[in-house]
């Protein structure tokens, strides 16, 4: 992109030891201080409180390391780390990432929030449970659902619950046995056909009809066997699915439930409604839409939406109030049960709940105007290189994502979206931007400009990816060696990743491997 100048950009690189490597004994980081006599006296001998099986015989083998040396360890490895604080990385392959305002960590963190524990009497979580009961009517408001449950690890968690609901509801009204599919489509998430298929469903696929779902498709395999269809719009190709409203009478029609994975909200919150296209429950990736940071798999919360109809199959406990007071509802006695130990990653909740009350709904609504407006700008300048192309829909616009592709590049210099991936770093761009399966498009990726990110930010990214198909032409040797400029520049052998006797997940298994060989 013309007048746009690439950082000279170069990772730290330390040879950094392993911490169970670095300690030296009797050295100590810090004091724990004596427990005052008042408490010792009321708590009695701690070890009266742990079984004599529980008992450890020795110390556990932790490092001992002073206070400096350990902070000196875990900023070394930061610098090496390339992160959302210290680059672009609006590439993530339908992950969206979003910044997470700092107060929103203060709030987590608080001994407010991180002292509070789950088996505590319910009149002393009265704060808390209020948050997450608040959270549950935004959350109504903003999908027109009936009802919330927080206590889902994540999205594809969400809907494996729904597939377990879907199946409760339908042995209540003695149909399980005959309803025994759920009908999928091709670029909705692919948790949509795996957890259905968990929960002991036959999946079924609709093709597409140029980045559409067949309509046509669903009408041929719709019948009374049907027990409900899972999809997602916009769907991964970033394809907005404007007869979504006749996919759902004709599930519904069939004896069917729908349900909307809405995983893909940053481009629609304040805008459509899964009330409105008709579906009977729904999900919010509580990290991705609501801003919780999303890295290194997690922290997740997949909050599951649901109508009237469906809500009392909701896992438990569900919280409810009752005038001024806040509860912990377990007496359900059609619920599907737990799904995760305690009420939910509280924390994500919270989070949640603090950037829906500072954004309000106009502004829910002007971050999603802005998601689809960076968009389009990006999907502008992408479509300018030469290499890149958007299979599907032709001319159609596309909402908070697309699924580029990268195959005329790869034909005509071999160099595909890994390479220009490993070469992206290199000016300190954080970019894993792989797309999940289906790999219908050929040599993928999946940017998603949310509303974070500048005009700016959007102009160096695609400058870099022009810089990138550039050298694949004319140096390809750059490419090819790429990444040149990070703490480790390539990874040698990608197959380890697929050998467990190779995997050591602990320093123990670490020492007893390398002992072995």
């Amino acid at each position: 992109m013309k007048g746009i100048k690439l950082r000279n950009y170069h990772a730290a690189k330390y040879d950094e030891p392993i911490i169970m490597e670095m300690g030296v004994k009797g050295r100590r980081g810090i004091m724990v201080p004596p427990v005052h006599e008042e408490i010792a006296e009321s708590a009695g001998d701690i070890k009266d409180l742990i079984p004599e099986k529980a008992r450890r015989k020795t110390a556990p083998n932790l490092p001992e390391i002073d206070q400096y040396h350990t902070l000196m360890h875990f900023l070394r490895l930061s610098q090496m780390t390339l992160g959302m604080e210290t680059g672009i990385d609006i590439g993530e392959g339908t992950c969206t990432m979003k910044y997470s305002p700092k107060v929103n960590e203060e709030l987590v963190r608080s001994p407010k929030m991180a002292d509070v524990h789950p088996l505590q009497p319910e009149s002393t979580l009265q704060g808390i449970l209020q948050i997450t009961y608040e959270l549950r009517n935004y959350l109504k408001a903003i999908s027109g659902l009936d009802e919330f449950s927080m206590q889902t690890g994540g999205g594809a968690h969400a809907t494996y619950i729904n597939a377990c609901i879907t199946r409760k509801y339908h042995q209540d009204r003695g149909e399980l046995e005959q309803r025994n599919e759920v009908i999928t489509t091709q670029f909705t998430h692919p948790c949509n056909a795996a957890t259905p298929a968990t929960a002991g469903f036959k999946v079924i696929f609709l093709p597409h009809k140029n980045g559409y779902p067949d309509i046509d498709a669903l009408n041929s395999v719709v019948s009374d066997r049907t027990a409900a269809i899972h999809m997602t719009n916009p769907e991964d190709t970033g394809i907005y699915n404007p007869r979504v409203k006749e996919f759902t009478k004709i599930v519904h029609d069939a004896g069917g439930l729908c349900f909307y994975d809405q995983a893909n909200a940053n481009g629609i919150m304040g805008i459509a409604r899964a009330r409105e296209a008709g579906f009977d429950a729904c999900h919010f990736n509580l990290h991705k839409t609501f801003s919780s940071p999303h890295g290194c798999e997690g922290p997740a919360g997949g909050a599951y939406g649901c109508t009237e109809a469906l809500a009392p199959y909701l896992p438990i406990p569900l919280v409810t109030r009752t005038n001024d007071h806040y509860h912990l509802d377990f007496d359900r006695p059609k619920s599907i049960g737990k799904v995760r130990s305690f009420f939910g990653n509280l924390e994500v909740v919270l989070r949640a709940y603090a950037w829906i009350r500072s954004m309000g709904p106009e502004g829910l609504k002007t971050a999603a105007e802005i998601s689809v407006l960076n968009n389009q700008y990006l999907t502008h300048l992408l479509l300018q290189i030469d290499g890149i192309t958007a299979p599907f829909a032709e001319g159609k616009p596309r909402f908070e994502q697309v699924r580029f592709s990268m195959e005329k590049l790869k034909d005509e210099t071999g160099f595909g979206s890994h390479e220009i991936q490993d070469r992206m770093v290199d000016f300190g761009i954080q970019s894993y931007w792989l797309s999940h399966h289906p790999y219908v498009v050929p040599e993928p990726f999946t940017p998603e400009p949310c509303e974070t990110y500048s005009k700016e930010d959007i102009e160096y990214w695609a400058s870099v990816i022009e810089q990138a198909c550039k050298e694949a032409r004319e140096t390809p040797e750059v490419i090819r060696k790429a990444p040149h400029n990070q703490a480790i520049h390539r990874i040698k052998d990608f197959e380890q990743a697929e050998d467990a006797k190779r995997w050591a997940t602990t320093w123990r298994a670490y020492q007893r491997k390398r002992k072995n060989g």
